[in-house]
Parts: C-alpha cells; structure tokens; sequence
C-alpha cells in the first residue's frame, strides 16, 4: 500500500484497535465490517521498532495478549499473523509477525481461544508451517483459515489437499482459503513485489530508483539474482511463460506481447529482457503482468469443490495497483457455477454467503430469514459475471489502484435493507455498513 496515500486518506483519529473500529464505523462504509487484530501492528503497537529486530518477552506477550482481549471484545473478527517470505517492511525487513517465536504465536492464539470467539487467520511459512496448524488447532479450539491453496506446477496443491483431509479426519478445523481466479500479478519494475522473495530484489526495497537502476544495469547483481532463483525452491520463482509486457511507454510495440517471445527473437534471457526494457524507462515504470499460480482448470476444479476448503484469497485492499480480485464471487457464480457447471447454483450461493458467516459465527447472516441482517444481492444467473478491471488514479495522492466496478448480471444489492445498487447503478454516497461481531458457536 502507498504510504502517502494512507497518510493522506485515512482519518488518524485513533490509537487503540477499539479506537480504530469507532472511527471506521463513525466514517461510514457501504458495506458492513470487521477486521482481524493484526499481529504485524500489535507487535509495532508494544515493541515499537524493535519489532523488526528480534522475539518478545514474555511481559511485551501479555501486553499483547491483553490488547487482543480488548480487540475481540470491541468486535474483532479474529487474529491475523504470517510467516509468508513475500511478506516484507520497512527498508525490506521481514514483517515483524515474522519474527514471532513460538512461545509468542501459542500464547496470541491461545487468548483467541479464551474468548470463544473469533477466527485465526495465517499465511503460512518457515516458522509456522502447515503441519503445525493441524496440529494447534485442536488445542486452541477456534477455526483457523490459511491463505491459500493454489495449483502450482509442481503439484504441492495435492499434498497441501490430503493433509487437509487427514487433519479434518483427526479433527481439527482448517478451513484453506481457495479461489476460482488465477493468481495474476501486474507490477511496475519500480515495485516488483513477485520478484521480493528473491533476496537480492529485496534488498532494493529501501532503495531509491536510482541505486534500483544502477542494480539492474549490473550483469554481476543480475547473475547473483538468477542464481537465487536457481537454488531449486519452487516458490517464489518466476514463471517467465506467463509473463506479458503490459504497459511500456518507451517500448509500446511491446505492449501485449509474451516475454518469452520476445526474449527468444532477440536471443536473451527473459530476466535480461525484462530489465533493459525497463531501464529504458525513466522511472522504471515498465509494467509486466505474470500468473503466480492458480492457473490450471482441471487441478482448480478439485480444489473449489474440495469439502474443508472455504472461498477467499481476495486479498481485500492489498496490492490494490498490482492485483483485483474484487469480483471473485462472480466470477465464481459465472465462469465456474454457471458456465463449467461445477456445482448447483443453490451450492454456490451457500459457499458464498452461508458458509462464510458459519466460519465467522456471524449469526443471522447469510441467509434469507426473519430476523437476519437484510443484506441481499439480486442478480441474473444467466448473465453474471465479473465485467473488466481497470486501473485509476482516483486514491489520494493520485495513486493508482485497479479496480472490478462494472460487473454483468448484479441487479440490485441492499445492505441492511438500504439499497447501495439499484437498477445496476451504484448509489455511492449509501453508507448503511454497521460493525459484524461474531457471536461465538460451540
């Protein structure tokens, strides 16, 4: 997310995680929300900077323990950690969740656990892997949710899927985040968030365009950076077949056309062909566009129909001028209910909308009943879809984002009983959005 922006556009009128919901609440959204107490900003929150640096004590975890109490009981939906090595700060730090011991992580959890409430959500990695959320679950006793499941090319969705069943099998209740999009990214080589696993482009990150130019330049810096890639990790490396030069405005013969295509006419290797074509543009603002994974349709059918895995993977506001995965629940009811046939739309809709707010223990959601919260989507089955995505520069600051506005089918769309889309024409000045709490299930 663009600092400036966030600078510029959010009203910094709290300082407590109760604080926050008021003022969100207070502003007014269109839809209603909730929001994980973030790990990353509860540590910062107690440590300070040497967050970054190095694992709590055991004071700063009840600090932290009891800020999480305080979050579930202003209404938090859950808590949020990753490990994720793509998950990087300030300067290309690891994020601070990521330096967590396991100490730290059992006890955040084991509060969540205490209030009988709430979701943990995880993006795995080195220190807590998927192996060690079969295994903590069932001693925590809250759902937990993971990002993601996704085909990869080297078949790991299949191994990830059977754990699943042999963890739902012994009990635990692991809810994979899977979702009917391929994982697409498009980034500017000023910003080339894909490439960041690699540790010589992360450490670019706190650099300026200058030094990432003179890097770029160097044949030295780039054979150090491919001989990363090659030291046979399957993630994080790119998969050139995929990528596509999309926006070039010093090259825009470019535009539309597959790197490796191009890399094979001239005789270069991609990685080589991506960074001259970038260094000629001013700012490095080539923009490339490549599939991270996700992209194989018949691996994708088993997982969106795979019983203990729920939708999700949005990725909701991150990487807003990379990545649009807003319309993945038409694309969903469209390109997979309706047009390959992969389940009833009875199911669909459930999986969208019920399922969803069972996960959550958000009662009196996702259902149409007496009672329950009116909020409604009428929309066609014959023609839903997820329409085009576009990119604007409508943020504060003039910073750019991708955006899904125009989807096919949605009719009307009502949020607690107050219409924010009639007629398929959007109302964007409703703000009926209330705070969802979870009520807790046993």
């Amino acid at each position: 997310m663009d600092v400036p922006t966030l600078e510029a556009g959010i009203e910094w009128d709290f300082t407590t995680f109760p604080e926050y919901l008021a003022s969100v609440g207070r502003r007014g959204l269109g839809l209603n929300f909730t929001a994980y107490i973030g790990h990353t900003a509860l540590r910062l929150f107690v440590m300070g900077d040497d967050a970054y640096e190095r694992a709590a004590t055991a004071e700063e975890i009840v600090d932290m323990q009891d800020l999480v109490r305080e979050a579930i009981a202003a209404g938090a939906v859950g808590f949020a950690t990753s490990q994720s090595p793509t998950h990087r700060g300030v300067d290309g730090k690891p994020v601070p969740s990521r330096f967590a011991e396991r100490d730290e992580l059992e006890a955040l959890l084991g509060t969540l656990g205490e209030s009988g409430r709430g979701v943990a959500a995880f993006t795995p990695g080195e220190k807590l892997g998927l192996v060690d959320l079969y295994e903590l679950q069932p001693k925590i006793g809250r759902p937990f949710t993971y990002t993601g499941l996704l085909t990869t090319p080297s078949g790991m969705h299949r191994q990830m899927t059977e754990m699943g069943r042999r963890g739902w099998a012994d009990g635990a209740e692991v809810w994979p985040q899977v979702t009917p999009r391929p994982l697409q990214f498009s980034m500017s080589m000023a910003d080339p968030f894909t490439f960041n696993v690699n540790p010589k482009m992360a450490a670019l990150m706190s650099e300026g365009i200058a030094e990432r130019r003179r890097a770029y330049a160097s044949s030295a810096w780039r054979a150090g950076t491919r001989a990363e890639w090659d030291t046979g990790l399957d993630f994080g490396k790119p998969r050139w077949e995929t990528f596509v030069f999309s926006e070039s405005a010093a090259n825009p013969e470019l535009n539309g056309r597959r790197v490796v295509g191009v890399a094979s006419e001239r005789d270069i290797d991609p990685f080589d062909l991506i960074l001259d074509v970038a260094l000629d543009e001013p700012e490095l603002a080539l923009r490339v566009a490549s599939v991270v994974a996700n992209d194989d349709i018949d691996e994708l059918r088993t997982l969106l129909l795979e019983p203990g895995c729920t939708l999700g993977l949005s990725d909701a506001g991150a990487h807003v001028s990379q990545i649009c995965d807003a319309p993945q629940a038409t694309d969903y009811l469209g390109n997979w209910v309706r047009d390959r046939q992969l389940t009833t739309l009875e199911d669909g809709v459930y999986r969208l909308t019920k399922q969803q707010a069972d996960i959550f223990g958000l009662t009196d959601r996702g259902q149409l009943a007496p009672g329950a919260w009116a909020d409604v989507v009428v929309f066609d089955p014959d023609t839903i879809g997820p329409g085009p995505i576009r990119r604007v520069t409508d943020f504060p600051t003039g910073s750019e984002r991708l955006t899904a506005d125009a989807p096919t089918g949605v009719r009307h769309v009502l949020v607690n009983g107050v219409p924010i889309r009639a007629d398929g024409v959007q109302d964007l000045t409703a703000r009926p959005g209330q705070l969802a709490t979870s009520a807790g299930r046993s």
